[in-house]
């Protein structure tokens, strides 16, 4: 496991020689980079598609799109994902229909066949290009920072979903509120890299604006005081009518919280805003 660090996307022959150098030579990802993949390169935007299954059954989830460059604009480093909001407009209702039927369907059907049907969750990570969406990757969990506004824009009962897919029979109504999501990572000092720890975070007592929310990820207690404990410290985001009001009050709530050495991109939902 490489923590989601372990992608490199090459713009040239020399760049993918370079990575290849600094996991197989330098150990850069220590014991995980003993064994890279060399994969074709998908062109398009990407999207996360998660479904909800019972074995049977699939519930579609809003689609989102994570940001794993650590810089605005897409620039630099991959990362475990700095900010993700939902929904995103290149998951347009004809890909959306495409993806159930061309992927999700055909995955459920085939692990049905082999004896072996599929209860969980369901992440479809996709490649998007002139409407047609290609797999990049599946995972059987949900997407982290996706997470994060998939769930306040789930208009149904998540409890409901969640038990009747363990249970192997989801019954109920399940759709997508009204609005838009949208959720800043805010980082430690170095993060992507070795990220520094034990700074002490202000901030965390103020109420956030209406709608808005913090998640914590890498924090820990320390007496009083609430310190850094990992590279992806907090999630801080809010639900909202539209796209750029719910991305005005998630940077108010962000712009209230510092530590020293803190980071995160300034133009989360930039693809979709634009």
């Amino acid at each position: 496991m490489c923590a989601g660090k372990g992608v490199v996307v090459p713009a040239s022959v020399d760049e993918a020689i370079a990575a290849v150098d600094r996991m197989m030579v330098k150990g850069e990802l220590g014991d995980a980079g003993k064994l890279v993949v060399l994969e074709d390169f998908l062109p398009g935007d990407e999207a996360s598609f998660h479904v909800v299954c019972d074995g049977e059954t699939a519930v579609p989830l809003v689609a989102a799109q994570d940001h794993k460059r650590v810089f605005d604009g897409d620039e630099g480093p991959n990362t475990g994902g700095m900010g993700a909001y939902a929904p995103a407009p290149i998951v347009t209702p004809a890909v959306a229909s495409a993806v159930m039927e061309s992927i999700v369907h055909p995955t459920l059907r085939a692990m049905r066949e082999a004896g072996a049907p599929f209860r969980g969750v369901l992440f479809v990570g996709l490649m998007i290009e002139a409407g047609t969406p290609r797999v990049l990757e599946f995972n059987v969990r949900f997407g982290d920072p996706e997470t994060t506004v998939l769930v306040p824009m789930l208009d149904g009962d998540w409890y409901a979903l969640l038990d009747g897919a363990a249970r192997g029979k989801i019954s109920g109504t399940f759709g997508t509120k009204p609005g838009a999501a949208l959720a800043v990572v805010m980082a430690a000092e170095n993060y992507p890299a070795t990220p520094k720890t034990g700074d002490r975070i202000e901030g965390l007592g103020a109420a956030p604006p209406e709608n808005a929310f913090v998640f914590h990820a890498g924090t820990k207690k320390d007496g009083d005081a609430v310190v850094t404990a990992g590279g992806r410290v907090l999630t801080v985001g809010a639900k909202a009518d539209s796209l750029q009001n719910a991305r005005d009050a998630a940077y108010r709530a962000v712009s209230a919280i510092h530590w020293r050495g803190e980071h995160h991109r300034t133009d989360i939902g930039h693809r979709a805003l634009r």
